[in-house]
């Protein structure tokens, strides 16, 4: 799907396309890939780059194309991990700007809703570049703190009862965390590059603050991060210390039970015994086996092992 976008105190939809409007693709089908090679004349190799979902973030020139690639967050229904980062593209020569991701994301159509609601017009192609940053970290800062309600969530479910399902909801959350981390320093090394690229061709404001929102997503990242970290070493403990505690419960019965059956062994050998035929015999015995188990029992519990 393509959008073409003009400036117009934020950027507006309109029908065609004209040189120097923002044409925005998500989820390209066939006739969008044929619009951007053939009409616009976009390298090949750039639509290549931005469909890697490994791609890292980097600025690449061809002839007068210019190609910058960062990550951007993303929230996954149903997948392996709740949230991840895919490839955003933007492709400059002068006159075409275009911006390529190969799923749909929030971040876009936020961006867009921005610059109207707050009149935002920009004319140099570095300050865009520096927005959409911009607009990909407060996104980052928005999964994050979902992030950290569902961890909290998890957290309480595991206190009452340590379950996998629980532990697995740990892990996932752990994984987008390293996704999110790895992300955030490979934008922030994309950010000092635009600086040396464009020298003074940028808003030193805008540059500034998109540093300083930046360092605080991947400080955030690192402290969600530590927290799940030690949770997840806790929760370890707890489960060994709870496998630990029943081993030794049922070795200290197992040895209660002992002195019952070691006497009934005895006394059920096929031998003369002189109390095998005495009239109260049988009690003699079983009641001596229990007073000894329950003697047994009551030091195991002085032990504190049961």
């Amino acid at each position: 799907m393509r959008r073409f976008l003009y400036n117009e105190k934020g950027y507006v939809e309109h029908a065609d396309w004209a040189p120097h409007c923002w044409v925005n693709v998500e989820c390209p089908d066939s006739g969008d890939i044929d619009f951007m090679l053939h009409d616009l004349g976009i390298p090949a190799s750039f639509l290549e780059s931005i469909s890697d979902a490994d791609e890292r973030p980097r600025i690449e020139h061809e002839g007068q194309w210019k190609l910058t690639i960062l990550r951007v967050p993303m929230r996954l229904e149903g997948g392996e991990t709740p949230y991840a980062t895919i490839p955003f593209g933007i492709v400059t020569n002068g006159e075409v700007v275009l911006t390529l991701c190969y799923r749909e994301t929030e971040m876009v159509s936020d961006f867009i809703s921005h610059t109207r609601a707050k009149e935002i017009e920009i004319f140099a192609e570095p300050d865009f570049i520096l927005r959409l940053i911009y607009s990909s970290t407060f996104w980052f800062l928005k999964y994050l703190k979902d992030i950290n309600a569902q961890e909290l969530s998890a957290t309480r479910q595991l206190q009452r009862s340590v379950r996998n399902k629980d532990l697995l909801e740990f892990m996932k959350l752990q994984q987008s965390l390293v996704f999110f981390n790895t992300s955030l320093r490979g934008n922030q090394m994309l950010l000092s590059r635009i600086q040396r690229l464009y020298r003074d061709q940028y808003d030193r404001d805008l540059l500034e603050d998109v540093d300083i929102e930046l360092k605080q997503a991947n400080n955030t990242v690192n402290v969600y991060i530590e927290i799940l970290t030690s949770a997840m070493d806790t929760f370890a403990s707890i489960i060994s210390n709870n496998v630990n505690d029943i081993m030794r419960k049922m070795t200290a019965i197992s040895i209660i039970l002992m002195v019952p059956t070691l006497i009934a062994s005895f006394y059920g050998m096929n031998v003369d015994i002189d109390i095998a035929h005495g009239r109260y015999a049988f009690w003699v015995i079983l009641g001596g086996s229990f007073a000894l188990a329950l003697l047994l029992y009551y030091f195991l519990r002085k032990i504190h092992w049961l």
